[in-house]
């Protein structure tokens, strides 16, 4: 479906958790975040249900983000249900991989065609570091495991920041050159300023390609990550919520400052 700026709409991301087993600086606030309760999140028949009618509309790529996807329990099971999804043709998730090393090949097997990893470094120290409780340890067995299970794709998302090191993204490239791997650069950004389309990061993409909406896990549909705009799924006309998420996608982002990063899934 085109949106009002001749755009084709073809991709949907979807949080299916607002939770995550780490708490990088530039996705959870210090303080931390009040997590939904259990009640508020959308269970995998209702993500199904909007999967359908979503597909309905020509939207045939679908990523699986968080918080950390991998929390959430029987997410294997998810996979299976909405690859089983007529017109659905690539299913990828956003992970940390810290999970990653026993889900591998059950999320293959499941029908998953690609992951993309969220590693910033390979400095053990500096990892800890930003996801202030992590080991690099766990990220990189699940990252071997996702090489064994036999994904289509395989991406490792860096964030830039300010403070990257001289050097870091010219080992992270060896590192993913060694391992037959793609590497992804994201610009590190704050969803509360003014977004600004720079070319030389692989992410967020530019407005003008835009070609994604996303659905959070407690039911709302957001037609632009840096809008505070959003549309609850009606579960009585759920075509019709995304009929009008689409249509109301704006030529350019600007800010976001109702919901954090962790909630969207970015």
């Amino acid at each position: 479906m085109l949106d009002q700026f001749n755009r084709e709409i073809h991709y949907l991301r979807i949080s299916i958790t607002d939770k995550c087993n780490l708490r990088c600086t530039y996705c959870m606030p210090v303080e931390g975040i009040p997590f939904k309760p259990h009640s508020s999140i959308m269970t995998f028949e209702e993500i199904v249900e909007v999967v359908e009618a979503a597909a309905k509309l020509g939207i045939n790529k679908i990523r699986l983000t968080g918080g950390e996807p991998l929390v959430r329990k029987d997410v294997v099971e998810l996979v299976r249900m909405i690859k089983a999804v007529r017109g659905i043709e690539h299913l990828g998730m956003t992970t940390n991989g810290v999970l990653l090393d026993t889900l591998a090949q059950p999320l293959r097997d499941a029908g998953m065609d690609s992951v993309n990893i969220s590693m910033d470094t390979l400095n053990p120290e500096r990892y800890k570091e930003i996801t202030r409780i992590g080991d690099i340890s766990y990220t990189l067995k699940g990252i071997d495991a996702a090489i064994a299970a036999g994904f289509e794709s395989i991406k490792i998302n860096v964030v830039v920041m300010d403070d990257t090191p001289d050097g870091e993204i010219k080992d992270m490239q060896n590192f993913c050159n060694n391992k037959g791997l793609t590497l992804q650069l994201i610009n590190h950004y704050d969803l509360s300023a003014e977004k600004k389309n720079t070319y030389k990061f692989d992410r967020p993409p530019k407005c003008g390609v835009c070609n994604r909406i996303r659905l959070t896990s407690d039911g709302i549909l957001k037609p632009c990550l840096h809008s505070n705009q959003e549309i609850p799924v009606n579960p009585d006309d759920i075509i019709s919520s995304l009929k009008q998420t689409i249509l109301d996608k704006p030529e350019n982002g600007t800010v976001c400052t109702n919901r954090s990063m962790i909630e969207i899934g970015g």
